[in-house]
C-alpha cells in the first residue's frame, strides 16, 4: 500500500526528474526524433549515479513504445507479458502515453529479469526487451536507427541491452500473474476489449499510439 504523503513525495521526485529530462532532451535526442525511443530514456536514467527508489521514478516518466516523456503521478496499467526463455506471464504496472501502447507492448514485447547494482547493492527488476532490431530491412524511417544501432548491430554505448535483445523501459511492481491479476486485465475496457480487437488486426491495419512504427520495430 501507497501512503498518500509517499505518494506526494514521489511525485515531487518525479516532477524534479521530469525537468531534467526536458532540460536534457537534446543530450538524449540530437535530432530531437524521440519515436519509439524508450531504450535512449532507460539507458539515460541508468547513468545518472541513482539510488534504486529514484531509478523507478525516472522509469515512470516516459513510455517505452512511443518514446513520449510522461507527467509524474499518473495511473499505470495493470499488464501481463511473457516472460523470455520461460514463456511465464508476469504481471506489473507500465506507464503510458496512451492505451494503444499497452496493447502493442502485451504482444510484441517481452520481460527479463535482469540484476542492477544501486549504491552498492544489488536489485532484481523485471525489464521490457524487444529482439534486436538493427538488421530489420523494414526499420521504420520515423525512428532514427542511428540511436539503437552501429554497424547494424545494437550499440552497447547508446543503449542497453540484455542477453542480445534491446531493453526498451522498465515492467513496475512485477511477479508471475495471478488469476485475480489476468481476470482484471481483461475485464479493464482498454487491455480487455480494446486490446483484443488491436491486437487481433493485421499490422498493415494497426492506428493509432505509434501504430506501425513501434511494432516494426519489435515484430
Amino acid at each position: 500500500m501507497i501512503y498518500a504523503d509517499e505518494k506526494t513525495a514521489n511525485i515531487e521526485i518525479g516532477e524534479e526528474y521530469y525537468v531534467n529530462l526536458l532540460n536534457s532532451w537534446i543530450e538524449i535526442f540530437p535530432d530531437g526524433n524521440r519515436n519509439a525511443a524508450g531504450p535512449k530514456f532507460f539507458s539515460f536514467a541508468l547513468e545518472q549515479s541513482l539510488n534504486i527508489e529514484d531509478f523507478l521514478e525516472y522509469n515512470k516518466l516516459y513510455c517505452a513504445v512511443s518514446g513520449s516523456v510522461l507527467q509524474p503521478g499518473g495511473t499505470p496499467d495493470l499488464l501481463s507479458i511473457y516472460e523470455d526463455q520461460t514463456n511465464n506471464l508476469i504481471c506489473g504496472d507500465y506507464y503510458k502515453c496512451c492505451w494503444p501502447c499497452s496493447c502493442d507492448l502485451m504482444k510484441y514485447a517481452k520481460t527479463k529479469k535482469a540484476n542492477f547494482i544501486f549504491e552498492n547493492l544489488e536489485y532484481e527488476l523485471n525489464v521490457l526487451t524487444i529482439k534486436d532490431p538493427c538488421q530489420k530491412e523494414n526499420f521504420p524511417i520515423q525512428v532514427n536507427k542511428n540511436y539503437f544501432c552501429k554497424n547494424n548491430k545494437l550499440d552497447p554505448d547508446q543503449v542497453f541491452t540484455l542477453d542480445g535483445d534491446l531493453v526498451i523501459g522498465l515492467l513496475h511492481n512485477a511477479s508471475e500473474c495471478t488469476n485475480e491479476q489476468i481476470a482484471s486485465i481483461a475485464s479493464n475496457e482498454m487491455t480487455g476489449a480494446m486490446c483484443e480487437i488491436r491486437n487481433n488486426q493485421p499490422i498493415e491495419e494497426v492506428e493509432g499510439g505509434m501504430g506501425d512504427i513501434f511494432i516494426q520495430m519489435a515484430n
